[in-house]
């Protein structure tokens, strides 16, 4: 499912205008997006949970080559789904 099928979902169940629900999704996303930046933990009841998690930096192996590679360290975002979500997917 893409931004565009839940935008069609959206209107078509709401009778709300594609222009208009477009507006309302993107802008939750930028806003989720803004506050991950910033260190946030985002907390959507039932839905689930978006954090950063601080990744420390490591030694990796080139399967090619067989070489030794220093990864650094990195944020990335882990989303935990809630209860609803995970008793759905049972």
């Amino acid at each position: 499912m893409t931004k565009k099928d839940i935008i069609l979902k959206v209107s078509d169940e709401t009778n709300l205008k594609q222009v208009d629900v477009r507006k309302v999704v993107q802008k939750t996303f930028d806003i989720i997006i803004e506050a991950l930046v910033r260190g946030e933990k985002i907390e959507l009841r039932n839905f689930g949970v978006f954090k950063i998690k601080q990744r420390k930096s490591r030694t990796g192996r080139n399967p090619r080559t067989n070489q030794v590679v220093p990864i650094p360290p990195k944020k990335v975002i882990v989303f935990r789904p809630g209860l609803e979500m995970k008793q759905k997917l049972k």
